[in-house]
């Protein structure tokens, strides 16, 4: 199954919409997510504040998965992309996903 993480764009079709970074860890979770694609700035400032959602954009999920990838390295990770406009964001989040490719195989993220 194909994750789609975006607050505002449309879903495309063949994809699983999610609002929320807590939606997508609970997929990936539950097993057989093939690919995660992921939007950085979600919600507006409100709505990002309440304390049900502390996560706040697409990178919460890739420190999810980083931290999964250190303590469990043999977890499958789901085949990764960015679709943030979000200059910023998607630099930091593709570190992330460099970091948690280098503990999936092995080495030291550094």
């Amino acid at each position: 199954m194909k994750v789609f993480l975006d607050d505002e764009r449309p879903t495309p079709d063949g994809w699983i919409a999610a609002r929320w970074p807590s939606e997508v860890i609970e997929w990936l979770r539950g097993g057989g997510v093939t690919h995660v694609s992921l939007d950085h700035d979600l919600g507006d400032a409100a709505d990002a504040q309440r304390e049900d959602r502390p996560e706040r954009t697409g990178y919460d999920v890739l420190v999810w998965l980083e931290e999964r990838a250190f303590t469990e390295p043999q977890a499958p990770v789901p085949e990764l992309s960015i679709h943030s406009a979000n200059a910023a964001g998607r630099e930091r989040m593709a570190r992330a996903i460099v970091s948690i490719e280098r503990l999936r195989l092995g080495r030291d993220p550094r």
